[in-house]
């Protein structure tokens, strides 16, 4: 072959060599799934995440229970002053409809309006301070029960490892093709590189 095809070959090699070099090093974060033992070299062979997956899943919990979002944060945003006024409205609607209910009926409906009325006064005049009251309950209450790191942590590690890998996949496809890519074109330039030197030494 001629040298200089040669020359003009060695970055399209070297591109293919980089993009194929990082494709296989991204099979590698999850190929394969189980254990291989080599025999006579002793060494295991796994994909990282198959083989880390107990302590990638508790950092990610911590991670997100410490530094994204707590259990406290999403009780303040759901119990905020912005849905006290919506909460309060329907747990006076559903003590109202109640009341209607269970009173007996040979009640004048006069009556029965009265006490309703009085029981929606009373959730007026001091619903504010039983909601309170229950959000400081209830934030007390999830911090010692309600673990979100856990429940992260276990539903991570519920995931079959090919669900896992399918997921995670889907969530970085983009991303992992763009490495692909960059391998490419690193590659690219490095046969670009490999083949100036080459012909300056001929």
């Amino acid at each position: 072959m001629n040298a200089y095809i040669q020359l003009a070959l060695m970055p399209l090699i070297g591109a293919f060599i980089g993009w194929g070099t990082n494709l296989f090093a991204i099979k590698l974060i999850f190929r394969p799934l189980n254990p291989i033992k080599i025999p006579f070299l002793g060494i295991e062979i796994q994909g990282l995440i198959p083989k880390r997956r107990l302590d990638i899943s508790r950092s990610i919990g911590e991670a997100l229970e410490n530094e994204i979002i707590s259990t406290e944060e999403i009780i303040e945003s759901l119990a905020s002053d912005k849905n006290k006024t919506e909460i309060i409205k329907y747990i006076k609607d559903v003590v109202a409809t109640k009341i209607d209910d269970k009173l007996p009926g040979f009640l004048p409906s006069g009556l029965r309006g009265s006490i309703a009325n009085y029981v929606g006064d009373i959730i007026d005049r001091h619903g504010n301070e039983l909601f309170d009251e229950m959000k400081a309950t209830l934030i007390q209450k999830a911090k010692k029960e309600f673990q979100l790191k856990e429940l992260v942590k276990e539903k991570i590690n519920s995931f079959d490892l090919e669900e896992l890998e399918d997921l995670i996949i889907r969530l970085s496809k983009q991303e992992l093709k763009q490495i692909e890519v960059l391998g490419g074109i690193m590659g690219f330039f490095v046969g670009i590189v490999q083949a100036l030197v080459s012909y300056y030494f001929l």
